[in-house]
């Protein structure tokens, strides 16, 4: 993972302790992105060149914070997360002051590496720190609906395949994308919280203007969509496990039905053998010829048989009632983005703070 600094005019800088310390005596626009960082890079860095608290750079070091938004003396600390295409999460550090903007994370973030090549080749100079922190947290908020998309894909095979045959394996995949919502679910809520108090007033960036406001409320719009999407793949999850269980149930119904249908037509053939089986002297010397065998011993049972056939039928115990058909998976339509935002919540809307 490579870092890099961006100045304001699109050019790339070698990142190193002495030029960001020049950069910063000379109060320059620049955004530095970190990436792996270790401690001595965070001593020589962080704590060094731009002097920034301890408390944050020891955050930026141990990672695994809560989304937050801690405001210090000469800079505000914003902890984001953004979903990389595999769906694991990427924890974003972001100090901000009105004249520079670093990004510290542990792990490789596509969202960033495209971000910053996009700025390397617009024709326009890098945007004002408040709307370059817009970009950044825009760029990793978007990062969750493709993996959404993806795992709402997920969701529709797993529920076809429990249709078809429910297993173990299901269950474990199940609860695997359990695990992923909830994780989703810890960071996306607090996240949400933390802008809404961003654009009501309670907590300010410097720098921040009216224009600047309304698309960080664009930020907040697209977490209550992603919150709410969430919310509906969990309980779409929840269903899909009622469903395994009730597939499962059911087949084991019929398999009882059958097991039980083969032992009620064995009843009486048991009776009728253990009727004839008696050794009395008067069955055994009349029943002693071949068609009086062919009729008691043979065709009885076999009547009996067939007798128990046709009743099972007339009251539709042989047929496949109470067993759930295959789906296939190919009679689903395709849904895109934006129509399956508003199939799963056709009456909800994104409120505003």
């Amino acid at each position: 993972m490579d870092s890099y600094l961006i100045m304001a005019d699109g050019t790339e800088h070698e990142v190193s302790p002495s030029t960001v310390r020049r950069l910063v005596d000379t109060s320059a626009r620049f955004w530095l992105d970190l990436a792996g960082l270790d401690r001595s890079t965070a001593d020589s860095l962080l704590r060094g060149a731009f002097g920034f608290h301890q408390l944050a750079a020891e955050g930026a070091e141990q990672f695994g914070q809560r989304p937050k938004l801690d405001p210090y003396d000469d800079f505000t600390l914003i902890v984001v997360y953004g979903a990389a295409g595999s769906g694991r999460l990427v924890e974003v550090h972001c100090f901000y002051t009105e004249n520079y903007l670093v990004t510290v994370h542990r792990e490789a973030c596509p969202e960033l590496a495209g971000l910053a090549s996009r700025l390397k080749q617009e024709a326009d100079p890098l945007p004002d720190p408040v709307m370059l922190l817009y970009r950044v947290v825009d760029a990793l908020i978007d990062g969750y609906f493709p993996v959404l998309a993806g795992l709402d894909d997920r969701i529709d095979a797993l529920e076809d395949a429990i249709l078809q045959r429910p297993t173990d394996q299901q269950l474990g995949q199940l609860f695997d994308m359990k695990r992923s919502l909830i994780a989703l679910r810890k960071v996306i809520t607090p996240q949400r919280d933390m802008f809404a108090t961003l654009l009501t007033g309670t907590e300010t960036l410097p720098g921040m203007t009216p224009d600047a406001g309304r698309y960080f409320r664009d930020v907040y719009d697209h977490l209550i969509r992603i919150s709410d999407l969430v919310d509906s793949y969990r309980d779409l999850m929840s269903g899909v496990l009622d469903t395994h269980l009730s597939t499962v149930s059911n087949r084991l119904n019929v398999v009882m039905k059958q097991l039980t249908i083969i032992a009620t037509i064995f009843l009486p053939l048991s009776v009728l053998t253990g009727f004839f089986g008696q050794n009395f002297a008067w069955m055994v010397t009349r029943i002693t010829s071949l068609p009086v065998f062919l009729g008691y011993g043979i065709g009885l049972p076999a009547a009996v048989v067939a007798a128990l056939v046709v009743v099972f039928r007339r009251r539709g115990w042989l047929t496949a009632d109470g067993t759930v058909s295959p789906a296939r998976p190919a009679d689903r339509p395709h849904l895109t983005q934006q129509q399956r935002w508003h199939l799963l919540n056709p009456l909800k809307r994104p409120q505003s703070p």
